[in-house]
């Protein structure tokens, strides 16, 4: 049996497979080594009873994660894992490998994500290639719905938002200025403060200001990301995955079009993907 994990900050998303069939398919909380400990992971895969159950039968687990970006934040996954997992042998990488994976297999590509937080890189067909991109959602995380949801807060904050907008977010959260900027600025982790607010864009998609918002989003992502990497880069395709960019799709290629860009994949749940690439390889 194989665990194929892809994990953001807000959720992560399990499909535990044998022979190519799936045997569980849940989501629990997400497993962020920028943000979790060992003890936070740990505890976390002892809450889940479907993991319980498979723990000694599970072989391989393959994680994919935001935040995975260095050895030593893997090794935070990977020493959580293979004490819950003890028969199992786990793979951690980088949730841009798994975009990657996921959409181009063996072939070269320009891969994106737009989720939760943004990031590009060039893929050569084997691995990612570094780039100084992720800067996170302080300095980037571009037409994400991290970045969205900050400047609809500052909007909030400042009494600058459309009233309807205002008024439906107020009544949404009850938030005021002082608990959001405590959440910012005293309490850790304000990522996973913002990210529940994915909710609101989603439920307003059709306000003339969410669309506006969405697209000057996307405009940013293209010209911080994708317009170099495709310089760069001209004969390879583009694919994008993540939540944001499949449920804006129409968006999404509209700005694309306005770069004379075309997107070859847009895929909202890499996971699917990724448990066929591996079945496949067991």
């Amino acid at each position: 049996m194989i665990a194929v994990v892809y994990s953001g900050s807000r959720y992560a998303f399990w499909k535990l497979a044998d022979k190519g069939q799936i045997i569980s398919d849940f989501k629990t909380a997400g497993i962020n080594p920028f943000f979790n400990d060992e003890k936070f992971i740990t505890a976390l895969l002892n809450k889940n009873t479907e993991l319980i159950n498979n723990a000694e039968k599970i072989k391989k687990i393959y994680f994919f994660g935001a935040g995975a970006s260095s050895k030593a934040r893997k090794d935070i996954v990977a020493n959580a894992f293979s004490s819950f997992f003890k028969f199992g042998k786990t793979v951690v990488e980088h949730d841009l490998l798994a975009a990657a994976l996921a959409t181009c297999e063996h072939e070269k590509g320009i891969v994106g994500i737009i989720g939760s937080g943004s990031n590009a890189a060039y893929y050569n067909g084997k691995k990612i290639k570094e780039n100084n991109f992720g800067l996170g959602y302080i300095l980037g995380d571009e037409g994400s719905s991290n970045w969205m949801s900050l400047q609809i807060l500052k909007g909030f904050l400042t009494e600058s938002l459309p009233d309807n907008i205002q008024e439906s977010f107020k009544r949404k959260y009850d938030l005021d200025r002082k608990t959001i900027l405590e959440k910012f600025y005293k309490k850790p982790f304000p990522t996973l403060f913002l990210n529940p607010f994915a909710d609101f864009i989603r439920e307003n998609r059709s306000e003339k200001y969410i669309q506006s918002l969405v697209n000057t989003g996307f405009d940013e992502y293209f010209k911080k990301y994708i317009i170099n990497l495709k310089k760069q880069y001209p004969k390879v395709p583009v694919h994008i995955v993540g939540t944001i960019a499949a449920e804006f799709k129409s968006n999404l290629m509209h700005v694309a079009s306005l770069h004379d860009i075309q997107l070859s994949n847009i895929v909202k749940d890499p996971i699917y993907n990724l448990l066929n690439y591996y079945s496949n390889k067991n």
